[in-house]
């Protein structure tokens, strides 16, 4: 299980998280919501290192994650930013670069390292476009490109930073399954999501964040029920159910 304490952290001076708390649940899936600029994505880079806390502390089942080295928590912790370039590579070589904390100097592939890749890429249905170049890919094909190497990092931890964006309804729901299978299958997965019927149907556990603080925590019935997502979005959850269930919907509060 991962959890932040007290966590605070700043970027170029200013504070972004404000002494957060929280515990990710293993084997699950874990969706951090809230409105643009309350420090979502910062809590995500936190846990990879990327924005390191000016106090508080974070760990991976009771380990603290400052005492391990870069390598030690790339084999534990894979991340996917909402915003990436698309390097001139073919998608094997992109996938392939999810086993560089397994590699000594010279970086040289063994075969388990190949096998990783292929098994990544069959998982994800791109086996059959591993030569194919990342800049000739769609969207969506991209999208599983990097999860693909994510994968491939074989971590017990995947972080997942707003993962639908630019995709289309039918790419938005294939990566939510994904995501799915691999909660079920044992992977952690912590994700960014702003889709509320989304996060109703995909999320076991949700964090609600505004203004770098957590408002409130729990399963996302309760968390979409509250009074604090109003209080954070402005906006009106509605429910009702049909016959495959609850569902979500959202509209303006009344004026």
């Amino acid at each position: 299980m991962i959890s932040i304490s007290d966590l605070h952290a700043s970027y170029e001076g200013a504070e972004i998280l404000h002494g957060i708390s929280a515990a990710f649940p293993e084997g699950k899936i874990s969706v951090i919501m809230g409105p643009n600029g309350c420090g979502k994505s910062t809590t995500l880079r936190s846990l990879v290192r990327m924005v390191p806390e000016t106090s508080g502390s974070l760990a991976l089942d009771g380990q603290e994650l400052a005492a391990l080295t870069p390598r030690e928590l790339a084999r534990r912790i894979a991340y996917l930013p909402q915003s990436r370039n698309v390097p001139d590579i073919t998608v094997e070589r992109l996938v392939l670069h999810g086993r560089f904390p397994y590699l000594s100097y010279p970086r040289r592939y063994r075969k388990e390292d190949r096998e990783k890749v292929t098994q990544a890429l069959e998982w994800v249905g791109l086996r059959d476009l591993r030569e194919r170049k990342m800049e000739n890919l769609s969207g969506g094909q991209r999208q599983k490109a990097y999860l693909a190497m994510a994968l491939a990092q074989d971590t017990e931890v995947i972080l997942m930073d707003e993962p639908t964006t630019f995709l289309d309804i039918k790419n938005q729901f294939e990566m939510l399954d994904r995501a799915r299978s691999l909660a079920d299958g044992g992977k952690t997965i912590i994700m960014i999501l702003h889709d509320f019927e989304s996060i109703l149907h995909y999320a076991d556990h949700v964090i609600l964040m505004a203004e770098g603080r957590i408002l409130t925590t729990g399963d996302a019935r309760t968390v979409l029920r509250s009074p604090e997502v109003k209080e954070a979005f402005g906006v009106q959850p509605c429910f009702y159910e049909a016959d495959d269930g609850l569902h979500c919907y959202v509209r303006p509060l009344s004026k």
